[in-house]
């Protein structure tokens, strides 16, 4: 890793409460497991699904969250969404290419960056799960809102209603 690298990563994790640390650290680890080379999009809509009740609890139900959660299941085994060996891209990588993490994809990235700068618009010094929700679920052709749609969440509709909702995080 380099030593930017290393920057970008160590100032990114003292920037995530406990819990939305602990979703980075599944979300790493599930990367691992899938053999996937960085943290994606989905990597980290699975883990937030997993760890944070605050999160499921924005869907319409239980049923919705588990439908997400099978298509993200069937990525982790190696069927149905295909993204094995390809680097993730999004509309707003462009936006955070200076920003490199190793082990991260641009889009992840640029989610992390977008649920910094939601919990800035709140006074927050951390991003917690519900920023990065609204992030992920407002980034345009990134994994988490294929996964979403394909589970038959809107994800526009998600994220108009996070940005409208306030909450400590």
């Amino acid at each position: 890793m380099s030593e930017q690298s290393a920057r970008n990563r160590s100032d990114l994790d003292a920037r995530l409460t406990v819990e939305l640390a602990s979703v980075v650290s599944g979300a790493r680890r599930r990367a691992h497991r899938d053999g996937d080379e960085r943290i994606d999009t989905a990597h980290l809509l699975h883990s937030l699904l997993e760890s944070d009740p605050e999160v499921r609890a924005v869907f319409d139900s239980g049923a919705q969250v588990a439908r997400v959660l099978g298509y993200l299941v069937q990525r982790s085994i190696g069927y149905g969404l295909r993204w094995y060996g390809t680097v993730e891209e999004s509309g707003t990588v462009s936006l955070v290419r200076a920003a490199v993490v190793t082990g991260w994809s641009p889009g992840a990235v640029a989610a992390m960056k977008g649920a910094f700068d939601r919990a800035a618009q709140r006074g927050q010094a951390q991003a917690g799960g519900l920023d990065l929700l609204l992030v992920l679920a407002s980034q345009r052709g990134c994994r988490a809102v294929e996964v979403l749609e394909r589970a038959g969440v809107d994800a526009e509709a998600l994220a108009e209603r996070l940005s409208r909702t306030s909450w400590q995080g």
